[in-house]
């Protein structure tokens, strides 16, 4: 794996060849869910699939090499509630997925359900991108969640990798918040909309965040195939800092976040580790997430 995201020296053609084929970061797939909309023209959806697909896959969002095998799954899931003439509302579901060095496992970046999603969509219109122009709130959304998905992988590689894809998706919250009609970007409308979910990875809690997620997945995942137990204990080590994160900032999204990503895959590391570890783990995490105790349970034996 290209832990550095960089090339080493190879002949030119070779290296416009590898660049061509090496491109895309992101292997999306996406759903358009329109079974509560009344509608004869179904195929609307599936262009619009087609679409956003295209959009997402056909595109470079960084200057870095990935390898095929490099490559971030993602799923987003548009679950569509109302139609009126070419306006839509409804939610949008992100998952997204990086392998982990050395095996054929991948760990979750990112599990999110964004339940704040309006936008205008005509039949065969273009979905067009721009950094410096938003267009639509749809390819604004996608682009925001594509920028944070980076960040989180650029994180999980090397410290604070990811601050440039951050600073992406904190310009388009910036961008989108002057349009008065496009739902999920204002400040403090909920505490996890796209402007929260960014604020909390560039706040003063980040700092104890982003560093843990780092040596959560490099230090600790990535050297689990070589030695599973070094892999191990680095986990469990660098989790407390969730307790700093909580006491500087409560409300913090990105606990949720953490959860929602990794709490099952915790659970099963833990499922390793020996009494006395799983008993301090467990009172650690049930303390933090005092709603997700049945998820935890199996590392109370």
């Amino acid at each position: 794996m290209n832990i550095k995201r960089t090339l080493f020296f190879i002949p030119l053609f070779l290296l416009l060849f590898l660049i061509e084929g090496r491109s895309q970061e992101i292997n999306a797939r996406v759903t358009i869910n329109y079974d509560k909309i009344q509608t004869t023209n179904t195929n609307l959806f599936t262009t619009l699939q087609n679409a956003l697909t295209e959009f997402i896959n056909n595109r470079r969002w960084t200057d870095a090499t990935f390898s095929v095998s490099e490559r971030i799954d993602c799923t987003m899931t548009i679950i569509l509630d109302e139609m009126n003439d070419n306006n839509f509302t409804g939610e949008i579901q992100i998952q997204a997925r990086r392998p982990v060095y050395n095996s054929s496992y991948t760990t979750t970046l990112l599990n999110f359900r964004d339940r704040q999603l309006n936008f205008e969509y005509t039949e065969y219109e273009p979905l067009e991108y721009s950094e410096q122009t938003l267009y639509n709130n749809l390819t604004a959304t996608v682009m925001f969640y594509i920028y944070v998905i980076l960040g989180l992988d650029f994180d999980s590689f090397s410290l604070k990798g990811g601050t440039a894809y951050y600073q992406q998706a904190q310009q388009i919250v910036n961008l989108a918040q002057s349009q008065s009609s496009w739902s999920g970007w204002r400040a403090f409308d909920t505490n996890n909309n796209r402007h929260a979910v960014i604020t909390a990875l560039t706040d003063n809690a980040s700092e104890f965040f982003r560093p843990m997620w780092y040596t959560y997945h490099r230090r600790g995942l990535d050297e689990m195939a070589a030695n599973p137990d070094r892999g191990r204990t680095t986990i469990i080590e660098c989790l407390p800092a969730l307790e700093q994160v909580r006491s500087t900032r409560p409300s913090s999204v990105v606990m949720q976040i953490f959860s929602d990503a990794k709490l099952d895959e915790i659970v099963a590391i833990y499922s390793k580790a020996n009494s006395q570890e799983k008993q301090v783990g467990y009172k650690m995490l049930s303390n933090l997430y005092p709603a997700e105790t049945s998820r935890l349970e199996s590392m109370r034996n």
